[in-house]
């Protein structure tokens, strides 16, 4: 089973999907031939060898053995695919089962790993007073993420963290618990060089929001456990998928259309791992598509607690929104409901109700007339985060291609940072 587009509920006729084939064909050659800037990621699945490969998995093996807490700093594709991935999936840091109550049939492709806290990724003191206390009785890796070491959420995150480690660990020590991703060049890398942190690449060809899998997220994602051989394996599969299953572009094709009468997309989850999985997807299409005017706006609702603030919105509401639904098809836990419940809840599964809830949203809201994408994940794995990720990634950059809109930079994002150093 793979990562399927169901959108028989998206009120989009299929000839008009057909009419687009040869448009979404073209735009995924252009994607592939390597010809447009920062379309690195697209053959990073192929890309890696074993020797580069080896050299992650190791340092995340020396960074297990070294600490319990891994503090990445960085913030949006700095940060937001690993949290992504490791809210997931990951060992200890994910929302689940306490470790000893995991089933080990389940939970096989789970390595152990450390625990992983962001940072850098705000301003707030208090917030980052937080993990400063959890250098009290732990011990404790950096692992910062910045292509040009200038993001001054980043840079103010590490100068306080990397004081702080100088004070419980050794000059020399120091220099072994940083791990520096970076770019070919910048700040970050000649301070890396200069202190002697050892260093990771990120493609220079290769966005923020697209790097999940290069070292800016593989390496952090091996420390906290998942195998992320698996991993790259799930893309290199969603690859070879998108070059000979042609529905595998409903999904951007079903997108494109519904942009034409929408103005916000609903990405709903059932599962509150996804959480950060949704979060990522937020950064992905809103700073990939919101250009020239354009663009839909993407909204994350958490399934079934948000039915009880937004659920009205949705049924009754303004209707200049479409929703996408990602279902989880396998869920790696559950149980049954105690008697004491009473019916119709006495017995019943969790995964069995959380379903029910799911359908019922669906069929609601369908009558309503609203237009509903279902992507069915076959399971949390790191295999299937790796098909998801990269499923997500090509039709977002095929949609933008669509529309006429260049999906690998971000003009916008840089006002704002010339305006608060300004105020500085």
């Amino acid at each position: 089973m793979d990562i399927k587009a169901d959108i028989t509920r998206a009120g989009i006729k299929k000839e008009e999907i057909d009419k687009l084939k040869s448009r979404i064909d073209d735009e995924y050659r252009k994607l592939r031939s390597g010809k447009i800037d920062m379309t690195g990621w697209v053959n990073l699945p192929f890309a890696y060898s074993e020797s580069e490969l080896a050299h992650i998995i190791d340092a995340a093996a020396e960074i297990k053995k070294k600490c319990s807490i891994l503090i990445v700093i960085g913030i949006g594709g700095s940060y937001l695919g690993t949290r992504a991935v490791t809210e997931a999936i990951g060992a200890r840091g994910s929302i689940g089962l306490p470790e000893q109550e995991r089933d080990g049939s389940l939970a096989s492709w789970i390595n152990d790993g450390v625990n992983i806290i962001f940072a850098g990724n705000n301003f707030s003191a208090a917030y980052h007073l937080r993990i400063l206390r959890e250098f009290l009785g732990n011990d404790v890796c950096l692992c910062v993420v910045s292509k040009s070491g200038e993001t001054m959420e980043t840079k103010a995150a590490f100068a306080m963290l990397k004081a702080a480690l100088e004070t419980k660990y050794s000059e020399e020590e120091v220099k072994e618990r940083i791990y520096v991703i970076t770019g070919k060049s910048g700040s970050l890398r000649r301070e890396a060089e200069a202190e002697g942190y050892k260093v990771f690449d990120i493609g220079e060809d290769v966005g923020g929001r697209y790097s999940v899998l290069t070292a800016a997220g593989l390496l952090p994602i091996a420390a906290s456990g998942p195998n992320i051989k698996e991993f790259i394996v799930g893309a290199k599969d969603a690859s070879e998928i998108a070059e000979e299953d042609p529905s595998f572009f409903d999904y951007a094709a079903v997108r494109y259309l519904l942009g034409q009468k929408k103005t916000a997309e609903v990405f709903e989850y059932y599962e509150p791992q996804l959480s950060y999985f949704a979060e990522w997807l937020k950064q992905l299409f809103g700073e990939s598509e919101g250009k020239d005017g354009k663009g839909i706006f993407p909204v994350s609702l958490s399934m079934s607690a948000d039915l009880h603030s937004m659920g009205q919105f949705l049924q009754e509401g303004r209707q200049c929104f479409f929703e996408t639904v990602l279902n989880v098809v396998s869920p790696t836990h559950d149980f049954k409901v105690p008697s004491s419940a009473g019916e119709p809840l006495a017995g019943m599964s969790m995964n069995c109700l959380n379903n029910a809830a799911m359908n019922a949203v669906m069929r609601a809201h369908e009558k309503s007339g609203v237009p509903i994408i279902k992507i069915d994940i076959p399971e949390l794995t790191p295999y299937y985060m790796g098909q998801l990720m990269y499923f997500f990634e090509i039709n977002c950059a095929v949609c933008c291609g669509l529309s006429g809109i260049n999906a690998f930079n971000q003009p916008g994002v840089e006002n704002y940072k010339k305006e608060m150093k300004k105020l500085l």
